[in-house]
């Protein structure tokens, strides 16, 4: 924290905060030489990120205009701002910044320069008023390094006589700012006190006493030459791990010039975007903008070339404006799900190999016990460290479909086998509850983690029997069968009366709590509501519903017209979905806090959560599946027309009356990340699917085994975490437990017992099955357990009652 006077003010800078989240544009070189990715929003450069994609190290970096009678203009608040690309699928930008007043117009050109760690833009100042010589320009840039506001240092200073404007963080990671012409003048001020913003507001002009602003939230700036009539210039930002290494990067790449480094850059991605499947057919009409590139371009802009594998999910900090230090992350870290759902993406555009990449990177960071962190940096150190039991599937599926494009087979294939073996035994050792759902906020039974998890384990089933450990592979069909069997027992609800008036007989709901593995209906009990005030934290199970019930369908266990999944359907359209200019779009579930306040203030942990555009791509690929391609290319235009401007995806859209004033407007991205590299990748593989006339990304297993073949298990599955409390008849008792055990049990309520001893699977699974495959309705069957190891009885008796066989059963 930066030291105060003694009126209590900030002396070394107010509070940092990051910058809005509303990007309308991404780029980086695709080159390992390079290690700069940027973010555009409002005309100008937000943060940029160096030496990795987690990390940022500026908050922005604009212009200012000043002129005769005191005319002062900040170009991010006033002018308005076109965004082009030079290319489709190539993000490279020109930027046309007029100013609301007419008086000028700024044009500037922004990429990375692909040989070396600078960021280059091209700029030029157009007066529309007057001549140039009554203007003065100036750059403000506002370092942040790394992911850090406060302890930044900068000065004015030089390379090898080149004025440079410098700034070093704690870490030493540096930047440089040069200019074609040198700076006219230059400061380093602290923000809100001594910066470049309050200088020329006060005075008009840079005080180039302030050359040195240490150990505090900074600001650099300095002043463009236009004296000479020259209205073209070149700035260049450089990085690097000590300031000599930024100033070098930046003048290399100034003396190098920009279009030499256009010409690469621009090179480079065409290549690249010409190796891709052409999913961009002309459509009627033809779209203003290619979405399908902007798509590419905005999965490869995210993930390093020099760190092979990873991609974060967002370079973005939802609500950046209002967050500071304390969010070190944001989005700009490794989530296993989006990152498996970015190779999707990728190999539905037909770029296997960068797929291919990110499943290496999934096979280092995955951890001994065989589970995925929640989230993390790019070498694998968790950031959040919650435990989501799709995250630990997911990767399971990637393999298999790897496997079924042929990207993965031969060697190549047996060696990813111990990551699938430990991660399937992980999700059978810990599963089927998790501790959180995929919206990071509650544990328990979701429809959403139980089809991953399911589709895993029979992908993984299959990629084991290749490798000839049919044994282990068994088991995992075996457990695969028994949890398909009581998805209906955790997850649907029937008869209530909240929903009579949709004609409809149950539906699944968002989430049950885990408590329900000792019996209870998920018709029972509460689910906690994040991000809400105390007064709205609990619901009842049933009254909370999600559109994560049709992961059902995409994932292979239902068909798409089950009267269950159509049942759910409609209560989730009545509850959840929002009519929107651009069409219909969908809530996470029923309460959602993740969002704006009712006045449109950005989330400071509540909120009220807003509708997110991937779930209409989710809602596509379900009508897709239900053979309704129609409605699916209605919902693909949905999806696209959500987009903010640039094309790029929002994780959320306002949906409530225009608050100009805050920049929300009824059906246009909110202040919540964007882009959403999941998002893009759902948009892409929505394009294949119906390219293809086929859910892409499917697993095949669950379809001819559940929904064809209505294969299920012979037995019902008792865990401690999973007590079951009732079998159907003609059904076997399969105990499981982690460690070595005598079970003693009764069917004639311990009047005559049985002993049996567990074995152990390949997994190191203890297991029994007890035979009661005989016993009628009403039948009651009573057990315990010895632990041989400890010497001791559980010293609690356990029972399981015999009824009619249910529906799913």
């Amino acid at each position: 924290m930066a030291p105060y006077d003694a009126s209590g003010s900030n002396v070394n800078g107010i509070e940092p905060r990051w910058t809005s989240s509303a990007k309308s544009g991404v780029g980086t070189a695709l080159s390992p030489a390079c290690r700069i990715w940027f973010t555009l929003s409002h005309g100008i450069l937000n943060e940029v990120y160096f030496p990795r994609v987690d990390s940022a190290c500026t908050r922005d970096i604009g212009l200012i205009v000043t002129g005769p009678n005191g005319y002062f203009s900040d170009e991010k608040r006033d002018t308005k701002s076109v965004v082009t690309t030079v290319e489709d699928g190539v993000p490279a930008y020109r930027l046309i910044n007029t100013a609301l007043d007419g008086r000028y117009r700024i044009v500037k050109r922004i990429i990375v320069d692909p040989m070396r760690s600078s960021l280059l833009q091209q700029i030029s100042f157009e007066p529309l008023e007057g001549s140039i010589h009554d203007y003065r320009l100036y750059l403000l840039a506002a370092p942040h390094l790394v992911n850090a506001g406060y302890g930044n240092t900068g000065w004015v200073g030089d390379y090898k006589g080149t004025p440079m404007l410098f700034a070093t963080g704690t870490d030493g990671v540096s930047l440089a700012l040069a200019v074609s012409g040198g700076w006219r003048t230059a400061s380093a001020g602290y923000v809100g006190v001594s910066d470049g913003w309050q200088q020329l507001r006060k005075a008009a002009q840079l005080d180039p006493a302030l050359a040195r602003a240490a150990d505090g939230n900074v600001a650099l700036s300095g002043e463009i030459d236009l004296t000479g009539g020259n209205d073209t210039v070149v700035v260049s930002l450089g990085f690097g791990s000590h300031a000599k290494e930024a100033g070098y990067n930046a003048l290399a790449s100034l003396q190098a010039g920009y279009d030499n480094a256009e010409r690469s850059y621009v090179s480079d991605w065409r290549t690249w975007q010409d190796g891709l499947l052409a999913l961009d057919e002309p459509r009627a009409p033809p779209p203003e903008l290619n979405r399908y590139r902007i798509s590419t371009a905005v999965l490869a802009t995210h993930r390093p070339l020099s760190f092979e594998g990873p991609a974060v999910a967002s370079l973005s900090i939802p609500w950046g404006f209002a967050k500071g230090d304390e969010d070190l992350g944001g989005y700009h870290l490794v989530w296993p799900r989006d990152l498996v759902e970015t190779a999707g993406g990728f190999l539905a555009a037909g770029a296997s190999q960068d797929a291919l990449r990110i499943l290496a990177y999934l096979r280092v960071i995955q951890e001994e016990d065989g589970h995925w962190p929640q989230n993390c940096w790019l070498d694998g150190e968790p950031y959040w460290t919650g435990i989501q039991m799709d995250e630990c599937a997911f990767p399971i599926l990637l393999v298999d479909a790897l496997r079924r494009e042929g990207a993965l087979t031969g060697d190549l294939l047996l060696s990813y086998v111990p990551m699938v073996e430990r991660a399937a035994g992980y999700v059978v050792i810990n599963g089927p509850v998790t501790g959180e759902d995929r919206w990071e906020e509650d544990g328990g039974f979701s429809p959403f983690t139980l089809a991953v998890e399911i589709a895993a384990l029979l992908a993984a089933a299959d990629i084991l029997e290749i490798a000839g450990h049919s044994h282990n592979a068994d088991y995992l069909r075996q457990t695969a069968d028994a949890w398909n069997d009581q998805i209906e027992r955790w997850t649907y609800v029937s008869g209530n009366a909240d929903r009579s008036d949709l004609g409809v007989k149950g539906y699944y709901v968002r989430i049950a709590p885990p408590d329900i593995a000792d019996g209870s209906s998920p018709a029972d009990g509460f689910v906690p509501i994040k991000n809400r005030p105390p007064a709205e934290s609990l619901l009842p199970t049933a009254r909370v519903v999600s559109p994560d019930a049709l992961a059902l369908v995409r994932f292979g266990l239902r068909a798409a017209d089950d009267p269950r999944i159509l049942d759910t359907v409609r209560v989730i359209d009545a509850q959840l979905k929002c009519e929107l200019p651009q069409g219909p779009l969908w809530y996470r579930y029923t309460g959602d806090g993740y969002g704006e306040h009712e006045d449109g203030g950005p989330f400071d942990g509540t909120g009220i959560g807003r509708p997110w555009p991937l779930l209409a791509g989710e809602r596509a690929h379900y009508e897709l599946a239900a053979g309704r391609p129609e409605v699916a290319l209605e919902l693909l235009k949905t999806l696209e027309q959500s987009a903010g401007e640039g094309g790029l995806l929002p994780e959320q859209v306002w949906d409530q009356p225009d608050i100009p004033e805050m920049g929300l407007v009824l059906g246009k991205p909110s202040g919540s990340a964007m882009p959403l590299v999941w998002a893009h990748a759902e948009h892409i593989k929505l394009l294949r699917s119906l390219s293809d006339g086929t859910v892409f990304d499917m697993p095949p297993q669950g379809v001819e085994r559940y929904v064809k073949n209505k294969v299920t298990a012979p037995f019902v599955l008792w865990r401690f975490n999973n007590k079951l409390s009732q079998l159907s008849v003609g059904k076997r008792l399969r105990i499981e437990v982690m460690t070595r055990a005598a079970i003693r049990w009764s069917l004639d309520g311990w009047a005559s017992v049985n002993d049996t001893e567990t074995r152990q699977n390949g997994f190191g699974i203890h297991l029994a099955e007890l035979s009661c495959e005989h016993l009628a309705k009403g039948a009651m069957i009573a057990f315990t357990f010895y632990w041989p190891d400890t010497d001791h009885w559980e010293g609690e008796d356990f029972s399981v009652a015999v009824v009619e066989a249910a529906r799913n059963d």
